[in-house]
């Protein structure tokens, strides 16, 4: 994976690359650095590269359910999730919960919902438990694993 520029971290690409929209980088690099620094206004004495990497982990699924079609009927089967679709899908919610709220610029809502994510609080978490939920209530069905 390919280190950002400014804090030289893969995270923060992935961070930069799932804000981006319509590949234009330069404005994703602006809002991450910015929301960056509205974290370091709030916490001075922090490290953003921590807090972030600290709310992604609070954010990651550990289990989800996928569909699987066995003699014409679809079970929600639990799987564990592998590392790499849970940074993602963790990266993925806090950008979209940052973008669905509005009227503050999308660096101010991304701050604060990394800052939320890292207090184990927020939208992101809740998603996370509402699909450990969902997993946990078709554990029946884990035998459908193959």
């Amino acid at each position: 994976m390919v280190e950002d520029g400014k804090y030289h971290s893969a995270l923060v690409t992935r961070l930069v690359n799932t804000v981006m929209i319509s590949g234009k980088k330069s404005v994703a690099q602006r809002i991450v650095y910015g929301a960056f620094d509205q974290i370091v206004e709030k916490n001075p004495q922090s490290n953003p590269l921590e807090i972030l990497q600290r709310a992604v982990d609070n954010a990651k699924p550990r289990l989800e359910v996928k569909p699987r079609r066995v003699g014409g009927a679809t079970y929600q089967v639990p799987v564990e999730v592998p590392s790499d679709r849970q940074a993602a899908l963790a990266l993925r919610w806090i950008v979209d919960f940052a973008d669905a709220r509005k009227g503050q610029p999308m660096r101010e809502s991304l701050a604060a919902e990394i800052l939320e994510a890292y207090q184990a609080q927020g939208n992101a978490i809740r998603k996370r438990d509402e699909v450990h939920k969902m997993a946990q209530a078709n554990k029946a069905f884990a035998h459908f694993r193959w």
